[in-house]
């Protein structure tokens, strides 16, 4: 994401913005921000998520790229996820004239390294703001690693972690299995570090 510094924005502006530019940019307390371009590992795991879900999930539920808009009550007025999933009829709001979907069920972001700890913390506390949201999956461009959380049915956040390309998880809100072979499917990784504190036997 690149910032704009020009001067402090309303809502109003923001929304004039948005309406006449090709770019998305997010609003919040007055900045204005660019969504920068993403990585080609980013591209690919979001074209392969979206291609694996469609399919898992059935004509009955909606999958979308990261062009939605989507409510978030305590981080106004709407945010731009990599993924946005949800079953039956989207709920959507005009604001200013822009489509935001109110129910979204599942929300994917592709971690990078300048936004992974903001997608780890800040922004998932935000989401939790979304009455439908029910599951949060993160995705690691650096490995085939995918950190789940989902919400139990004492409200509670259950947070598990899946690693390696053979490894398929289960998604409670959709009863399905997903798998991280579709999900990095053709994604080249980065050569890994070397573990310094290895023991060498």
């Amino acid at each position: 994401m690149t910032a704009q510094l020009r001067k402090k924005y309303s809502l109003e502006e923001y929304f004039e913005i948005e309406k006449n530019s090709e770019e998305r940019y997010e609003y919040y307390d007055g900045k204005i921000w660019a969504m920068a371009g993403a990585s080609q590992n980013h591209e690919r795991i979001v074209s392969n998520a979206i291609f694996h879900l469609r399919t898992i999930l059935g004509d009955n539920c909606s999958v979308f790229g990261s062009n939605l808009r989507v409510n978030v009550p305590n981080y106004p007025p709407y945010r731009y996820p990599d993924l946005t999933v949800y079953c039956g009829e989207g709920d959507f709001t005009q604001m200013s004239g822009l489509d935001v979907l109110n129910n979204p069920q599942k929300i994917i972001e592709v971690l990078s390294d300048s936004t992974e700890a903001f997608d780890r913390g800040d922004k998932f506390n935000y989401y939790k703001s979304i009455e439908s949201f029910v599951e949060y999956i993160l995705v690691s461009t650096q490995r085939p690693h995918i950190t789940q959380f989902f919400k139990n049915d004492d409200g509670d956040w259950v947070n598990r972690d899946f690693v390696g390309m053979e490894t398929t998880f289960h998604s409670p809100t959709f009863n399905a299995e997903i798998s991280l072979a579709e999900i990095y499917l053709n994604v080249e990784f980065p050569p890994q570090e070397e573990n310094p504190f290895e023991i060498i036997r």
